[in-house]
This record gives C-alpha cells, sequence and structure tokens, in this order.
C-alpha cells in the first residue's frame, strides 16, 4: 500500500502552510532523510525530510500551493515492490488540520531563586461560567438594557464568547443577533484607483501576525508602565568591554540590547511573577527564564528566544542573538527556537524612537519596549545635569499580572540597567 506524505506541523501554532517547491519529482528515488519539499509556515520555509524510503508515486499537491490543510495528503510514496498499479482507485485519507500545542522547555532549570520565590502564591481557580448565566461586559449589559435587548440572543465577539460594547452598540431594539455589528464584518473598504499602488500579497507569517496582535489587542486588558533609565554607567561598561575583546573569531561587540536582555533576566528572577501566562483554568508562572527578542525579517517581525538568559554571560547573550537573528532573516528558525519564552523584549532604540508601547506577544504576559538612549537634563544630588536616558515601557496583561508586580519588575530593571555591575553578580 501506498505511504502517505502529509503536510506536517512545523510550528506549534500551524494549522495550513504553503508547498514552495518540490525537490523530488515522480519516479524519483526517495531514502529517508532526503528533502521532499519546501514549506512555508507562519513563521519561516522549511525544508520537509523523508521518515520512509520507496519511489515518489505520485504527488497530489503541485508546488507552488497555498494554505494546504496540515494532515493533508499531499504525495503518494510507493514501498518496494510496488509499482505505479499500486496507485489505482487510490483515496487518500481527508486532511485534518490540526495544531501542535505550545510547550515550555522540558530541560531541567538552573539552580535559581525563583522556587523560594513562589513558595507563596497560590494560582487562581478558573473556567467558564456557569448555570446558564450570560457572560457580558458592564458596559455591554447597560447599552442592552437601555435599547431594549435581550442579551441571550446576542453573540458574544469578547474573549471566550463574552458580550461586549460592539456586539450590542448597533443593535436596535428587538434586532436579530445576524444584526450584530462586528469588528471582522465591517463594509469593504473602497481601493484607490488602479495603477495608484502596489499590491503586496500577504505572507502566511504576515496573515498570522496580523490576526495574533489584533487578537491580543481586542481581547488582552492591557496595561502600561514607563520607567525612565540614566544609562551613563551601562555605556562606559560597554565600551570597556568592547575595548577588551580579542581579535578574530573570538571577540565579541556587545550591544545596549544584549544588557537589556540579561537585566530583563535578572530582574525575571527577582520578580519571577511576571513571568507569567494566563489560561482559563489558572495563572502559569515558569521556572526557566526564556527570553523572547523581538527580530524584524522582510516578512514581519518574529521573536527568537533566549533560553536559561539569566544564567548566560553578555557575550554568550549576544552571539546567540545574532545567530538567531540571521537565521530569523533567513527563515530558517527551529519552532523550538521561537516558541515558549515568557517575556519578549522589542527594541526600537536603534531606529531613534524615544518611547513607544508594544502590544503584547499571546500568550505571554509582558513586553518591554525600550527606546533611545538619549541625552537629557537629570537631576544629581539637586543639582542640573546632562545624562544618556532611555525610556522603557511595559505592556502588562492585567489578567495574570497586577500592577504592583509590574511596578516591581520595573523598579528591579531600572536599578540594575543604571548599576551593570550588578549583572555580575
Amino acid at each position: 500500500m501506498p505511504i502517505e506524505i502529509l503536510m506536517p506541523a512545523l510550528s506549534p501554532t500551524m494549522t495550513q502552510g504553503n508547498l514552495t517547491k518540490w525537490k523530488k519529482a515522480e519516479g524519483d528515488t526517495v531514502k529517508a532523510g532526503d528533502v521532499l519539499c519546501d514549506i512555508e509556515t507562519d513563521k519561516a520555509t522549511m525544508e520537509v525530510e523523508a521518515a520512509d524510503e520507496g519511489v515518489m508515486g505520485k504527488i497530489l499537491v503541485p508546488a507552488p500551493a497555498q494554505a494546504v490543510a496540515v494532515n493533508a495528503v499531499i504525495a503518494l510514496l510507493l514501498e518496494e515492490g510496488e509499482d505505479a498499479s499500486a496507485l489505482d482507485g487510490y483515496k487518500p485519507k481527508a486532511a485534518q488540520a490540526t495544531a501542535a500545542p505550545v510547550a515550555k522547555s522540558a530541560a531541567p532549570v538552573a539552580p535559581t531563586t525563583v522556587a523560594a520565590k513562589l513558595a507563596h502564591v497560590t494560582p487562581l481557580p478558573g473556567g467558564p461560567l456557569s448555570g446558564g448565566r450570560v457572560s457580558a461586559s458592564p458596559l455591554a449589559k447597560r447599552i442592552a438594557k437601555a435599547k431594549g435587548i435581550d442579551l441571550g440572543t446576542v453573540p458574544g465577539s469578547g474573549p471566550h464568547g463574552r458580550i461586549v460594547k460592539r456586539d450590542v452598540e448597533a443593535l436596535s431594539p428587538g434586532a436579530k443577533p445576524g444584526a450584530a455589528s462586528r469588528a471582522g464584518n465591517a463594509a469593504p473598504v473602497a481601493l484607490p484607483a488602479s495603477g495608484s499602488y502596489i499590491a503586496v500579497p500577504h505572507s502566511t507569517m504576515r496573515k498570522i501576525i496580523a490576526s495574533r496582535l489584533q487578537e491580543s489587542k481586542q481581547t488582552v486588558p492591557h496595561f502600561y508602565l514607563t520607567v525612565d533609565c540614566r544609562i551613563d554607567k551601562l555605556l562606559q561598561m560597554r565600551e570597556a568591554i568592547n575595548a577588551a575583546s580579542p581579535k578574530g573569531d573570538d571577540g565579541y561587540k556587545i550591544s545596549v540590547n544584549d544588557f537589556v536582555i540579561k537585566a530583563v533576566a535578572k530582574a525575571l528572577v527577582e520578580v519571577p511573577e511576571a513571568n507569567a501566562q494566563w489560561t482559563d483554568d489558572a495563572i502559569l508562572l515558569f521556572n526557566a527564564v526564556d527570553v523572547s527578542v523581538a527580530v524584524a525579517t522582510p516578512n514581519g517581525l518574529i521573536t527568537p528566544v533566549v533560553r536559561y538568559a539569566d544564567t548566560k554571560g553578555l557575550a554568550a547573550i549576544s552571539a546567540e542573538v545574532k545567530a538567531l537573528a540571521a537565521r530569523a532573516r533567513d527563515g530558517k528558525l527551529m519552532p523550538e527556537e521561537y516558541t515558549g519564552a515568557g517575556f519578549t523584549i522589542s527594541n526600537l532604540g536603534m531606529y531613534g524612537v524615544k518611547d513607544f508601547a508594544a502590544i503584547i506577544n499571546p500568550p505571554q504576559s509582558c513586553i518591554l519596549a525600550v527606546g533611545a538612549g538619549e541625552q537629557r537634563p537629570v537631576v544629581v544630588d539637586g543639582q542640573l545635569a546632562v545624562g544618556t536616558v532611555m525610556s522603557c515601557t511595559l505592556s502588562v496583561d492585567h489578567r495574570s499580572v497586577d500592577g504592583a508586580v509590574g511596578a516591581q519588575f520595573l523598579a528591579a530593571f531600572k536599578r540594575i540597567i543604571e548599576e551593570p555591575a550588578l549583572l555580575a553578580l
């Protein structure tokens, strides 16, 4: 019986992919480990290797092909002793679009004080509403009451089906559920005159980014905290470290962002409640300090992960980030290299951006937006002086991280950044 070659799930969130190129043609001999085809996922373009040996009998999905469902049969491999007659009347099974769950790294955690810090934390209970009650925001309830609308007939578009303002504000008294105003059902926008623009088709990665960030902004209750960090000592330390770099392949060039990653990691050890994720049943507090770093690529933003960042030195972090960023831009990151972190850093300081507020990267609870270091007036011992100041804004999911916890994290981060010698401890 022919062996079915399926569209694989190459990333934890992948439900479909684009088949961009076949590396084997019908009639070609296939050995285990041979590259069969190139698949574009929501994060990168990856090579798919054969798990079995045989002869490529029939390609069912010619390349290029868009939006092929995960587990769809894309080709048939003839086993040893089979010929083309084995394909006669063969019916592949139907596609089953599935996505693998996101998993944290199971590697052992280096000794830290995280467990002790979390000893007082009790996981929050959670779950769906019981008793047939309608889940609706207070504002939606007030609007519905004023209009005489039965909330029991209104479908909710908020988190877990909760009815929110937009679901009821456009309804008239006695309106049917189908009349509800939905953000995704707005009237189509009229396009400019033909020839006045260039249409750039959405990549799979861009579509996924758009969907997730829209969902994050609409369903995650963001709040924002900003601190100004004086980084003159950090810049002096960076200059001294880089001046001491050996020549050749063993050399290094530490960036301000490398200091930020290390400072974030140490702050998360001090305030582990910020290294969290919201779920319906509990708040997950991670043992490992894995930090994502936002990297811009031609297809959109991706966030490769520095694992166990609290245990690594600046030179190791610098080398790892450079390697991850290069693979990200080439579309060669493996799923385990961009999933499972508990915290993200987005730095636009190199573009001269003073400060900004980033959108949380689900399912994480926090993202730190880092601005440019610039000379500003500062007060030192009651006297006006000039210092190099960097503004950092923490975007926080209020469901899982309270304001006080966010403030404690930023206070720890600011102390470490302003006294970079603490990074050596």
